[in-house]
């Protein structure tokens, strides 16, 4: 038989019985309660460990190995606009930078809605870019609901450029300056109309800014996209189209359409024979477009970064910079956090414009 001293009997656990009759211990020490909990915590942490690295590790190859196959970049405005412009020209860049086919995918309709929410329900691996702009920020106040949200849904890339925009008007109209412009219209008022790719568009702003400032009344005519708008003006269905310079440049060389001014602050240097309308009598007048890359929001920042590399990169190739600035685009290129702040500030603006306006689309 073995004995125990009272002091060793003491420390071993007791058992008490529940009214069920199940015994159970009621003096395990708090340190080895505490030994066995320190002991979980480890674990699950290194499993948290290893999976992060795994992660990490899958997409840093991801970006190391990105494109593998076929990019599709979303222009949500038709061919033969401003965006559908300088979309096929980075897009035709990124392929030779990338080494992959980068498809061009216009879907056009409501403003370019249509296209943004088609961009913000895909994959997140990269392969989908969507080329928003200034239209995008201002459907954010535009518009009572959104099937997208353009801040929580889409990560920016880079803002790729901006670019000013020409007012002209058909040929047969028999004005050549804002000033004649302006009086033909108050002579005529609500017998003029203007084109714009749609409510809350950059062209729409553009054109609601000069009613506004001149006190004029003329009729607005959406079109569903930029060529649509370009077609209508040459063909003379409408007077007046705050056009992208890049899409109606070559029409005003051809003498299709008259150019009375610009709406830049100052005058462009590759057009630096056209007055702006600030200087025609509206000081203080500007307007233009903005053009950047966005992918979906939870794409790797590793791929967001690699995308970015590519689009600056095919926007500074010698011959493809020339093209830009030749069609009126002023580059940027900007890092996606300079380019997230940007949006955001936009969006803030503009919201503000379409508050003073009062308008609303359902």
């Amino acid at each position: 038989m073995i004995y125990m001293t009272k002091s060793k009997r003491a420390r071993l656990p007791e058992r008490i019985a529940d009214a069920s009759g199940k015994k159970f211990m009621t003096n395990i020490r708090p340190s080895i309660v505490m030994q066995s909990l320190a002991a979980r915590i480890a674990l699950i942490v290194f499993v948290v460990l290893v999976v992060l690295i795994a992660q990490t590790g899958a997409h840093t190859a991801a970006a190391q190995n990105y494109p593998t196959k076929t990019v599709r970049y979303i222009v949500p405005m038709s061919a033969g606009s401003g965006a559908d412009t300088i979309g096929r020209i980075v897009a035709a860049g990124m392929a030779q930078v990338f080494g992959q086919q980068v498809i061009l995918d216009n879907r056009t309709g409501a403003a370019g809605n249509l296209g943004a929410e088609l961009a913000a329900r895909a994959p997140a691996d990269g392969y989908t870019l969507f080329q928003a702009s200034s239209t995008h920020a201002t459907n954010v106040s535009l518009y009572r609901k959104l099937p997208y949200d353009l801040v929580k849904d889409f990560a920016p890339v880079t803002q790729l450029a901006s670019s000013p925009s020409l007012l002209v008007v058909h040929p047969s109209l028999p004005v050549k300056s804002v000033a004649e412009l302006t009086r033909l219209t108050k002579a005529r008022p609500g017998e003029m109309n203007y084109a714009s790719t749609g409510a809350g568009s950059a062209t729409f702003l553009a054109a609601e800014l000069f009613k506004d400032m001149a006190g004029v009344n003329i009729t607005h005519v959406p079109y569903r996209g930029g060529g649509e708008a370009v077609t209508a003006i040459i063909a003379g269905e409408v007077s007046v189209y705050f056009a992208p310079m890049a899409s109606i440049l070559p029409y005003v060389r051809q003498g299709r359409v008259r150019a009375l001014a610009a709406t830049t602050s100052k005058r462009l240097d590759s057009f630096a024979q056209l007055p702006t309308l600030a200087e025609s009598g509206y000081a203080g007048y500007q307007a233009g477009n903005w053009y950047g890359i966005f992918v979906p929001i939870k794409t790797p920042r590793d791929v967001v970064s690699t995308i970015r590399t590519g689009a600056v990169t095919a926007m500074n190739e010698p011959t493809t910079r020339k093209r830009l600035v030749d069609l009126g685009y002023l580059i940027a290129g900007d890092q996606p956090d300079e380019f997230a702040a940007f949006v955001k500030a936009e969006i803030a603006t503009l919201g503000k414009i379409i508050q003073r306006t009062g308008l609303k689309v359902e």
